[in-house]
This record gives C-alpha cells, structure tokens and sequence, in this order.
C-alpha cells in the first residue's frame, strides 16, 4: 500500500514519518519525500491516527488523485533542485514526464489548475531559492552558479533573480556581509 504525504521535503520531515510509522507499528518498506510504502493493510484507525499526527508536525496525507500527482511533481522537481549534483541535461518538460510517466500538457494543465501557478514558475522560483542558498554559502561565484543550474548565461540568471526578488545576486549578498557585520559590532 502507497501514501502519499504533502509538505514532505527534506530528511528531517522522512525522519518525522519513519517515527509516526513507528509509533503506530505500521510497519513500512521505504520512506521517500512525499510517499510511503507500508507493508501490510493499515486500519481505518491507524490511518486516521496517522493522519492527525502528521498534522500536527505540518504534513498532510493526501486522499485525492489531484493533490497526489501535483506532490509527486513538486517532489520531482524539489529532488532535482536541491537533492542532486547535476540538473538533468534534457527540457524539464521531458524529465519530469519521463519520471511520472504522463504527457507532460496533461502534467501542466492539472498543476496550474490546482497550484494557481504553471510548473515552469515553480522550477524558477525553487532556482532563485537554490541560488540563495549558494550565494551565502559563498563557495561559488555566479558564474559557477549559472553554470551548476544550467543558466544559459550570468545575465540570464541576473535577470530571473532579479525578476523574483527584486535585488540583483551581487547586492544580495552583500546583504548578507552586511548582517554579518552588523552582528559583530553588537
């Protein structure tokens, strides 16, 4: 038997599910972002037991087919982001319907439905984000950046952020030194 868990995006959260699981003595095969695999049938009880503690952790099991193909979208986008070295090298499109096994309009149509916003939109703003997070690690510069997640150029990537968040990466991060030295002369 498969679940499906929305809001499911990093170790801590598969953590937080492999315990619940436990706690209930639901025993489970592999605990992946957004799904789970249980081994055996589950009761009505422990199913809404499950359920109610995941809320209160800030999960959310999904019932319906939508909400459970648009978690499996975020959740191949978010692993592709943030969770491997190398982008893929194909169209998004492509790799994100290789990886569900749908026609990828079909893909598309139902997202913007239910999420308010197209997938191309979401795979920038998580870019921006990725970005974020690399400018204040400092280990790279902009152009290993744009290079990393696949930008055709540092303009093109100049522009997205800026167009996202308003700051251009170079101020963004010195925003951060900024900070930085603000909370040092405290």
């Amino acid at each position: 038997m498969r679940l499906y868990i929305k809001y499911m995006v990093s170790l801590r959260c598969k953590m937080m599910v492999e315990e619940e699981l436990n706690k209930l003595g639901i025993h489970y095969a592999i605990v992946e972002l957004g799904m789970v695999d249980i081994l055996e049938t589950i009761t009505k009880e422990q199913h809404e037991q499950f359920k109610v503690n995941l809320l209160k952790s800030g999960l959310e099991l999904l019932d319906d087919k939508k909400s459970i193909l648009i978690e499996k979208i975020k959740n191949v986008i978010t692993e592709m982001i943030y969770h491997s070295d190398e982008l893929p090298k194909v169209n998004y499109s492509d790799y994100i319907s290789e990886k569900l096994g749908y026609d990828y309009t079909y893909l598309a149509n139902t997202f913007s439905e239910v999420s308010g916003i197209t997938i191309q939109h979401f795979i920038i703003n998580h870019k921006i984000e990725k970005v974020k997070e690399l400018l204040l690690y400092d280990e790279l510069n902009l152009t290993e950046i744009s290079y990393k997640l696949h930008y055709s150029s540092v303009a093109h990537l100049s522009n997205q952020f800026k167009k996202v968040t308003g700051l251009s990466p170079s101020f963004y991060k010195n925003l951060k030194q900024k900070r930085m030295n603000n909370l040092e002369n405290m």
